[in-house]
């Protein structure tokens, strides 16, 4: 119960303090739409590409953990596509499906920070340079799929590459991961650059996301929310732990994973839903939902871990 309670306490009293901050004004929208885009384009970045390139070389990649996380992924999409198939409309399908397997990084990187160190920092870093290009192409796909939108197939494509490449995020996780196996070295002053910038990330982070989290449309769309959350926060872990288990994935990657699969919904999904004609308001309420009932999964999580 400590470790539950040292692990989420720190990340959670964010979150809630910036939805506090938000609502005394201390904070507004263009402070949180700032915030959004210097993490995701400066700080966030810098710090994975910290944190793999300084990464020891002898670790390597741990292959069984990655295809397990994939594999994981995968089987989250054509389960959550069933489902949309017998009880999703057009307009929730892209929201519905991202908010079943696309996962909040800025959380899972604060939790295993806490709980898991260094090490964990690591291997959460390489796995999520792997799964997100295959997410963003699930996710695109499906958003235009069901966005009535006549694309042809070279104009998906295209929508798909330009979500992959320009992401900073997957870019800041290979060059790392080529840092790491190469020179794996950063000079003293540069080396405390990095750390007195991804100082700033996670809080900022957490202070954006708490602000940006509202109730304000979870009455309309609790209930294909709440099918979401089930698919993100239930489903989601048991099939990982099947899949950690198949490829024998244990010690501190398995931990890594089992935090990684109980993550709330990703904050992304209301974005890449306005863009691609989805139903913003459910994509919203699902990833309010789902980070309020993420407590619990990774409370779980970390009681049995």
């Amino acid at each position: 119960m400590i470790l539950v309670l040292n692990g989420l306490f720190p990340v959670f009293a964010l979150l809630v303090l910036g939805n506090v901050l938000k609502h005394l004004n201390l904070t507004n929208e263009v402070f949180l739409k700032a915030s959004d885009k210097l993490i995701y384009y400066i700080f966030f970045p810098i710090m994975l590409f910290w944190k793999i390139g300084g990464a020891k070389t002898d670790a390597g990649i741990d292959w069984n953990f990655c295809t397990a996380s994939i594999c994981a992924v995968l089987t989250l999409y054509i389960l959550s596509s069933i489902y949309i198939k017998l009880a999703v409309g057009d307009y929730e399908a892209g929201s519905f499906s991202q908010s079943c397997y696309r996962f909040n990084t800025y959380i899972g990187m604060a939790v295993i920070i806490n709980v898991l160190g260094e090490e964990g920092v690591r291997h959460f870093g390489i796995m999520i340079g792997f799964t997100i290009p295959i997410i963003n192409m699930l996710a695109v796909s499906t958003l235009i799929w069901y966005s009535g939108a006549d694309y042809n197939f070279k104009q998906r494509l295209k929508l798909t590459c330009k979500s992959i490449i320009s992401n900073p995020l997957i870019l800041a996780c290979f060059a790392g991961i080529i840092w790491s196996s190469s020179i794996n070295f950063f000079p003293v002053f540069i080396d405390n650059a990095f750390k007195l910038a991804s100082y700033a990330t996670l809080p900022l982070a957490l202070l954006s996301i708490g602000g940006a989290l509202s109730l304000q449309n979870m009455k309309g769309y609790f209930k294909i929310a709440f099918a979401a959350a089930i698919f993100k926060l239930l489903i989601f872990p048991l099939t990982g732990y099947f899949f950690l288990r198949l490829f024998n994935v244990t010690g501190i990657p398995f931990k890594t994973g089992m935090i990684f699969f109980t993550l709330p919904a990703s904050t992304a999904i209301y974005v890449l839903s306005s863009q691609l004609n989805s139903n913003t308001e459910m994509a919203s309420a699902s990833i309010v939902l789902s980070t309020i009932l993420s407590f619990i999964s990774i409370s779980i999580i970390l009681m049995l871990l």
